[in-house]
């Protein structure tokens, strides 16, 4: 089975995780070191899709479905962060690699942070994007109303999550990512569930008490106009790990990886090439 990101086509794989979670995965591109790519809160590796074809230019890079996403099964774990930092090292035993870069976007970042200190051994470098370090309150108080939206009303959730996640003009220029996003509002209890859990997932993440071991090369990007997580939550994550250089996009919104796509792919391709 193969799926194309641009022109780029990718070879599929299966990795079975705990609890008999089987995770659809891709592999893109061939070199002499591995990127993984873990998305948000939506959790799918379509997320990545306009920046892979560039970041696998000169490397390997993974990405996959996170367990009840897409397509993969949600098999019978509970959902924390670090089971899902667990999944991701069963997609990275599924592709036989054993150390690799990882690349975690806002919920990712957390599931990236949670790898490196589980599996220290596993990764030689950390790219965190629109992420945090702990619980804030604006965070607490966003995505519980989000969660309540989600109970009561499942497409106006929809509708506010990409009306936040993107910069008003861009969204106003690309009218048919909001229609698509609309278009796949939860339609059912159980999909609506998948995403509660994840909800749950990130709002209980605290990496604090871990951040200053996680002494490894990283790099932590973050855009000026994220309303959903905001530049301070950047700076103080840059600030608690030891070998941290910090990055801001003065504009690009919470999905700056794909609304500035050539910019986040020169500030990461950049770093790897400099760390």
């Amino acid at each position: 089975m193969t799926e194309a990101a641009g022109t780029m086509t990718a070879e599929s794989f299966i990795a079975v995780a705990d609890g008999g979670a089987e995770l659809q995965a891709w592999s893109y591109g061939a070199g002499p070191e591995t990127l993984l790519l873990v998305s948000g809160l939506g959790g799918t590796a379509g997320f990545w899709k306009g920046v892979t074809p560039s970041l696998a230019e000169e490397r390997r890079v993974l990405c996959f479905d996170q367990r009840g996403i897409g397509a993969s099964t949600r098999g019978r774990a509970a959902v924390t962060i670090e089971q899902l930092a667990r999944d991701c090292l069963a997609a990275l035993d599924a592709a036989d690699v054993e150390r690799c870069l990882v690349l975690g976007h806002s919920t990712g970042g957390c599931i990236c942070q949670t790898l490196a200190r589980i599996a220290p051994e596993r990764a030689t470098g950390l790219i965190l994007s629109a992420t945090w370090m702990r619980p804030s309150r604006y965070m607490g108080a966003l995505f519980g109303a989000r969660r309540e939206l989600l109970e009561a009303l499942p497409s106006t959730y929809t509708a506010t999550s990409a009306l936040l996640s993107y910069p008003p003009e861009w969204l106003e220029e690309n009218w048919h990512v909001y229609d698509s996003t609309i278009a796949n509002a939860p339609a059912t209890r159980e999909a609506a569930d998948i995403i509660r859990e994840r909800i749950d997932a990130l709002l209980a993440f605290d990496g604090s008490a871990d951040a200053q071991a996680l002494n490894l090369p990283a790099l932590v990007l973050g855009a000026r106009d994220d309303i959903i997580v905001p530049p301070f939550l950047q700076e103080e994550l840059r600030a608690a790990l030891p070998s941290a250089k910090l990055t801001m996009l003065d504009s690009g919104g919470h999905f700056f990886p794909l609304t500035r796509g050539k910019r986040f792919v020169a500030e990461v391709s950049r770093w790897i090439a400099a760390r």
